[in-house]
């Protein structure tokens, strides 16, 4: 991405470890660099660099790799503010992500209709709603919002704070607002209250609404408050919990299973067969927290056993490296993995 906009400095042969890059908008500099340098902060810490910052330009020195790549990260963000784009810390790390990875992997792919951050290393899928548009942040968001454009049916599956309920409702609010799906149906199993919502108070929305809170945060982030609430009554957007959903086929529609773990087996097998002509299907879920009872087979977990290589559906596995979190929240799922490994270790070996 080497334009007018910014422009590497001659550095002597000497040190080939550092890169000066100016920038010429001015008023884009403050927002690259983050309030108190944050977003130069970041990279130092995550490429190993030393970034120093005064006035439009910055030093980058280090490693000639470790350069290249903090190089790369500020000319894709330079190019994303001049798009017209708000950072935020978490855009920072998603771009610092995305560079390593291509590093890592020269082949990644980039897509040829993607205008933002043309002719950078780096082209990250995103879904664009009136509201807001979202970027991958990992090579892993990356191919699964790829899945999700190309299958009819699509596996979210990984620890909690990679994205994958996040990435599904916005996918269905896109194709909502496009026209290119007539309904969204938002399902999420209610184990907490044992499937049986009779006894709870008020109406069905209001029965199952503490079980899908998080599919409505996202939403809201994703729709303006007074359309989602038109939808909620014209039933364009339908909140169906999984225990109601016998019997029904779902056509012309986006439909998004949430907490897949906790399905029973027959409960995947049932909503899997629901759907219809001209539909989509994302199933997200993370096998590690199954609160099903004792000795009863996750759905979740059948499924992506029987179904892997079955055409039309795709398997998107997220790791404790794709949390897009507060970092902390990696390193806990991390812990809770390696415990989980030794107890597993500790059983086969008994």
């Amino acid at each position: 991405m080497r334009g007018d906009a910014i422009r590497d400095l001659a550095i002597p042969a000497t040190e080939k470890d550092q890169i000066v890059l100016v920038f010429d908008d001015n008023r884009l500099v403050g927002d690259l660099f983050g309030q108190f340098d944050q977003n130069l902060a970041l990279l130092e810490q995550l490429l190993n660099v030393e970034a120093l910052a005064r006035g439009n330009q910055v030093t980058l020195r280090g490693s000639k790799e470790a350069c290249g790549e903090a190089r790369d990260v500020l000319e894709t963000l330079y190019q994303r503010l001049a798009a017209g784009d708000e950072l935020s810390p978490g855009d920072v790390d998603g771009v610092i992500r995305m560079v390593r990875a291509e590093t890592a992997q020269p082949s990644l792919p980039i897509l040829e209709d993607d205008n933002r951050g043309k002719g950078a290393r780096v082209a990250m899928s995103q879904i664009s709603t009136r509201r807001k548009t979202v970027i991958a942040r990992t090579p892993t968001q990356d191919a699964y919002i790829r899945a999700m454009q190309r299958n009819e049916l699509v596996f979210g599956l990984g620890p909690a704070g990679t994205g994958k309920t996040y990435l599904a409702v916005a996918y269905a609010a896109a194709l909502l607002e496009r026209g290119e799906a007539s309904r969204l149906i938002l399902s999420r199993p209610a184990v907490e209250a044992g499937e049986r919502l009779g006894f709870l108070p008020g109406d069905m929305r209001e029965k199952v609404d503490p079980y899908l809170r998080p599919l409505y945060d996202a939403l809201y982030d994703m729709m303006p408050p007074e359309r989602v609430e038109r939808g909620l009554q014209s039933g364009m957007i339908e909140v169906a919990p999984l225990a109601f959903m016998r019997g029904r086929t779902l056509a012309d529609a986006i439909v998004i299973l949430d907490e897949a773990q906790n399905t029973t087996s027959m409960q995947m097998k049932m909503f899997l067969t629901r759907l219809g002509e001209n539909s989509k299907m994302i199933v997200t879920g993370d096998s590690s927290q199954v609160d099903l009872p004792p000795g009863q087979v996750s759905g979740l977990v059948e499924a992506t056993g029987l179904l892997e290589n079955v055409e039309g559906i795709s398997m998107i596995r997220f790791t404790d490296q794709d949390v897009v979190r507060h970092q902390l929240v990696a390193r806990i799922v991390r812990a809770y993995d390696k415990a989980g490994a030794q107890i597993a270790r500790g059983r086969k070996n008994a």
